[in-house]
C-alpha cells in the first residue's frame, strides 16, 4: 500500500508539530510555508504547559533545560515599583524561535518548502490538491490548514468565520539580559512580574535570548557586566485601543498609508514608539518601564476567533487557523500541539477511514477550542470593557485587583488542563 501523504499548509509551530507527529504515524508529511525566507527570526516569549512538553517529546524533541528559563517567583509591582505581592510559582518560559529551531532542524529539507502561498484547495474521492500562487500544485490524501489567524484554508471553507477584535492591543518588547541595568536585573529578572495600571495589564518574564540561548553566567559574573547571562526579558503590555481612531492611527505608517488593523513592526512610526515609551514611564512600574525603554517595541491587536467546524472532507484546520484564544491563557502553542496530537491519534485509530478519523478529530478538539476562547475572553474582559461606559460593565468586566489577577495567573494552567481533559466529552 502506498504511503499516505499529508499536505500541511503553514510552517509555524503548529504545522511543524503536526508534521513530526504525522510522520511518526507513518504518513509522508510535507510542510508548505508562504514566506520565502525561514521564520527563525520571528516570534516572542511563550509559556509552556505540561501537555506541550509531553507532545514535543513525543515528536522527538528533547525538551530539557536548554529549551526555556525556569521561573519560581511571581510578583506584583505597584506604580512606584514596590513589591505589592509575591508568590511561588512553577513556570518554564520559552521562546517561539527556540521551539521553531528545535522542530525545524530534524525535518528533512525537502519536506519543508518555502515560498508557496496557497490560493485554493480542490478535493475529490481520491485525494486533495493544493493550488499555489505561480501555478505550483501538490497532491495528497489529507490537507492540514495550519496557516494561522488569516488562514487561506479556513477562508475557503468558512468565509464568514472572521477574527473579532477584542478592543485592545498587546505591546511587546524584548531586551537582552546584558542590556538591563544590574539593579533591575537583580530585582526582577528571574521573576514573572505583573503591573496593573488602571484599565490595563502589563507583565514581564525571562525567556531564551536572541540567539535562543538560555545560559546564565551569573556564577562567573565579576566586574564585567557583559559576562552576565545570555537570556532576554520579554514584556507584554495590554492597552485598550479604540479601533476607529487610536488603532487606525497606530497602523498608519510615515507615508500616511493605513495598513488596516495591523502593521508590520518596521513600519510603526517613530513618534508612535516615542509616545508609548513615554507612556510606559508614566503608567507602569519603573523597572518594567526602564526595560521597555531599551527595546524596539511593536504591537499586536488582540482577536478572538471561533470556527463552527474544523473538518471538511479531506481537509482539517489546526491551531490558530481554527480557534484563536487571547494570549492571557498562555496556551496558543499548547492548543496547536494538542490539535496535532489529536489528529495523529485519530488517523492511527481509524486506519484507512479518513472520514471517521476527521470526525473524531473534530469531536475532540472543537469543544476544547471553544473553551479556550471563552477562558481568554474572561481573562481579558476587564481590558475590553474599558471601551464601554462604566455603568454598562458587568461581572469580569469590573475592575480587578492585583490579588485576583495573581490568583487567575496561578489557576490558568489548571483550567487549561481541565479543558484538555474534557476533550470529546461535550
Amino acid at each position: 500500500m502506498p504511503q499516505r501523504r499529508a499536505l500541511i499548509i503553514g510552517g509555524s509551530l503548529g504545522g511543524l508539530i503536526a508534521a513530526h507527529l504525522l510522520r511518526g504515524a507513518g504518513w509522508d508529511a510535507v510542510v508548505f510555508e508562504r514566506n520565502a525566507e525561514d521564520l527563525l527570526s520571528r516570534g516572542a516569549g511563550i509559556g509552556t504547559h505540561p501537555h506541550l512538553i509531553d507532545i514535543l517529546r513525543r515528536a522527538g524533541i528533547a525538551f530539557d533545560d536548554s529549551m526555556g528559563v525556569p521561573v519560581a517567583t511571581a510578583l506584583a509591582l505597584d506604580r512606584d515599583g514596590k513589591v505589592a505581592l509575591r508568590q511561588e510559582t512553577v513556570r518554564m518560559m520559552s521562546g517561539w524561535a527556540r521551539l521553531y529551531r528545535s522542530l525545524r532542524a530534524p525535518l528533512p529539507a525537502d519536506r519543508y518548502v518555502l515560498g508557496h502561498a496557497l490560493e485554493r484547495v480542490e478535493q475529490d474521492d481520491a485525494g486533495v490538491t493544493a493550488m499555489f500562487a505561480g501555478g505550483a500544485r501538490a497532491r495528497g490524501d489529507l490537507l492540514v490548514g495550519a496557516d494561522g489567524i488569516r488562514s487561506t484554508v479556513r477562508a475557503q471553507y468558512l468565509p464568514h468565520a472572521q477574527p473579532v477584535y477584542a478592543g485592545y492591543v498587546a505591546w511587546r518588547a524584548m531586551v537582552a539580559e546584558r542590556d538591563i541595568p544590574e539593579s533591575i536585573r537583580a530585582e526582577i529578572f528571574e521573576c514573572y512580574a505583573f503591573c496593573l495600571p488602571e484599565g490595563e495589564q502589563c507583565l514581564g518574564y525571562p525567556v531564551p535570548g536572541g540567539d535562543n540561548d538560555t545560559a546564565n553566567d551569573t556564577a562567573n559574573y565579576t566586574a564585567n557586566y557583559t559576562a552576565m547571562g545570555r537570556r532576554a526579558y520579554n514584556i507584554v503590555w495590554y492597552r485598550p485601543t479604540d479601533p476607529a481612531t487610536t488603532l487606525a492611527d497606530l497602523c498608519t505608517d510615515a507615508a500616511g498609508r493605513c495598513h488596516g488593523m495591523t502593521i508590520p513592526p518596521p513600519l510603526i512610526r517613530p513618534d508612535v514608539i516615542a509616545s508609548i515609551k513615554a507612556t510606559a514611564r508614566a503608567r507602569v512600574a519603573p523597572q518594567i518601564a526602564e526595560i521597555f525603554a531599551r527595546a524596539e517595541p511593536f504591537f499586536q491587536p488582540i482577536f478572538d476567533l471561533e470556527s463552527p467546524a474544523i473538518a471538511f472532507g479531506r481537509v482539517a484546520l489546526l491551531g490558530d487557523a481554527a480557534f484563536v484564544a487571547r494570549p492571557h491563557v498562555g496556551a496558543g502553542v499548547t492548543k496547536a500541539a494538542l490539535d496535532a496530537a489529536s489528529l495523529a491519534d485519530a488517523l492511527i485509530a481509524h486506519g484507512d477511514d479518513l472520514g471517521a478519523a476527521l470526525a473524531r478529530y473534530q469531536r475532540e478538539q472543537i469543544g476544547f477550542g471553544r473553551g479556550l476562547v471563552a477562558l481568554g475572553r474572561e481573562e481579558g474582559a476587564y481590558i475590553s470593557a474599558q471601551l464601554k461606559p462604566p455603568h454598562e460593565r458587568r461581572g469580569a468586566e469590573l475592575p480587578r485587583d492585583i490579588h485576583s489577577l495573581m490568583a487567575a495567573h496561578q489557576a490558568s494552567r489548571d483550567r487549561v488542563r481541565a479543558l484538555a481533559a474534557a476533550r470529546g466529552t461535550r
